[in-house]
């Protein structure tokens, strides 16, 4: 008796064991997959002119903003959420001091609360090392109010 009820307890057991494994087995391909359909953006930069209807990026800030800092090698882009991320950029005149600037569009309204300019200044160190160093204040100011009123024009260019 006592081996017939070992026996059924480690069927059980076993039974259990295989259900657990299934359930956890069924969850992390679940997770795989979810991962794997977050990933399909092949191309570095989007058509300025697609729609947007699925976003909440307004396209002429969009289209603007990647004519305004076209000069500035782009290391990121992400047209559904807006955001503008490029690498540094040292001009020939002063190949000391490098620049890098982050723009985040906000909104899908034409407004100037609607985008979000960081710039980032490093200067190159005697070691050769570069070293961050404070932006003047007003320099994402500019950049923003260049970036809206070239998107005045291409929406005010779309109306006639």
């Amino acid at each position: 008796m006592l081996l017939k009820t070992t026996t059924s307890i480690g069927t059980r057991m076993r039974a259990e064991t295989v259900r657990l494994i299934k359930i956890f087995g069924t969850a992390a391909l679940a997770a795989i997959l979810a991962a794997c359909a977050n990933s399909g953006s092949s191309s570095r930069l989007e058509s300025t002119t697609t729609t947007q209807s699925s976003s909440s990026v307004n396209r002429y800030l969009w289209a603007a903003s990647l004519e305004t800092i076209d000069f500035m090698p782009i290391e990121n882009v992400d047209p559904v959420g807006g955001v503008i991320i490029t690498d540094w950029h040292a001009s020939a005149a002063a190949p000391n001091e490098r620049f890098r600037a982050n723009v985040l569009i906000l909104d899908s309204a034409l407004r100037a609360d609607a985008l979000r300019v960081r710039v980032f200044k490093q200067m190159q160190a005697p070691t050769g090392e570069w070293v961050d160093a404070p932006v003047n204040p007003n320099t994402a100011r500019e950049v923003e109010n260049a970036i809206l009123t070239r998107a005045r024009e291409l929406r005010l260019n779309s109306l006639g």
